[in-house]
């Protein structure tokens, strides 16, 4: 098999085109480069510069690359931006998807691991997170991930792909420190970000119903997330034409915000700051826990790093890219 990863030189694909690299996979790099980095893209491995929305791009790079299976990672992803760009959005995250899906067809290419997302539950009102839990999105971000399931349930249909679409929860930290988020858009590096400014860690809202509190989520690691794909690659090489699984990725452990800001204040030996309570952000929900037990089932996959793995990890690659 030879992969084709799109926005394998972003954070998340950067981790994916090394696990599937590492477990002897031919890997070819597709990126705009609008978020990516060339410095994460591992030497002997070719980068493919280019759009999403670029059909003819797409389609000389498998061709030229003799790809046989795409995992696909390239998508705007903040929740915040997606509301105020809307259209931004729907263009790049569901066109860019057809496009994808149209150059595929037209190529022979069968196999698709796609990058979803927990966004698009919203706000469950359950324990654990279910893939059969209705699926409620509360911002254009959210809906044009579950638009991209509907679409590729569709094409696995008429077209006889195989695919997987990935449902990740929180994603943090890194397998070296040169790989590591460089933004600062979730819980970690927020914290991160406010203690080298000299201000203390916010935290919106401390009135849920939950024990502590603040709100709880499932966090889990990039190295977790990227073998994920890996194992979701293999299982699609075998499997009949048609197949469409839908997984979660997750651990299927809930932490709450406070109880990973104080890890993070004792990581990065700064347990003398105290969080600052702040009000809730709009369609925060209270408790987003996955249940992983069907992802282990089809693919023989579980999460392996822990919280500490998480944070640890992060503030070292923190300190790469901030000094």
């Amino acid at each position: 098999m030879s992969w084709l990863v799109t926005g394998g030189a972003g954070y998340i694909g950067a981790h994916v085109v090394r696990a599937l690299a590492d477990g002897g996979e031919r890997v070819v790099v597709y990126d705009d480069l609008s978020t990516g980095s060339t410095d994460r893209v591992p030497d002997g491995v070719p980068l493919v510069v280019g759009s999403v929305l670029d059909r003819t791009a797409l389609e000389d790079a498998i061709r030229d690359h003799a790809v046989t299976g795409v995992v696909h990672i390239a998508a705007k992803k903040q929740v915040g931006e997606s509301v105020e760009l809307p259209l931004h959005y729907y263009r790049e995250n569901v066109t860019g998807l057809a496009t994808l899906l149209e150059a595929m067809t037209s190529t022979g290419v069968g196999r698709l691991v796609f990058s979803s997302s927990a966004a698009v539950y919203g706000m469950p009102d359950v324990d654990l997170v279910t893939e059969d839990t209705p699926c409620l999105p509360m911002s254009p971000y959210g809906e044009t991930k579950l638009i991209g399931e509907w679409l590729i349930n569709a094409a696995a249909r008429a077209h006889g792909i195989r695919a997987a679409s990935l449902r990740y929860f929180n994603v943090a930290g890194a397998a070296a420190p040169e790989l590591a988020d460089s933004g600062v858009f979730n819980l970690i590096p927020m914290v991160f970000e406010r203690l080298e400014a000299g201000d203390a860690p916010r935290v919106f809202g401390d009135d849920y119903a939950t024990p502590d509190g603040t709100c709880v989520r499932d966090y889990i690691h990039v190295k977790d997330v990227a073998s994920a794909h890996l194992a979701a690659a293999r299982r699609l090489t075998d499997a009949p034409e048609g197949t469409s699984l839908v997984l979660n990725i997750g651990r299927g452990e809930g932490s709450s915000v406070r109880e990973m800001v104080d890890r993070v204040l004792k990581a990065t030996g700064r347990q003398d700051v105290a969080p600052h309570v702040t009000e809730r952000r709009p369609g925060d929900p209270a408790r987003v826990v996955a249940s992983a037990d069907r992802a282990h089932e089809e693919l023989g996959w579980s999460a392996r790093h822990d919280l500490d793995d998480m944070i640890d990890s992060a503030w070292q690659g923190w300190r790469h890219h901030h000094g």
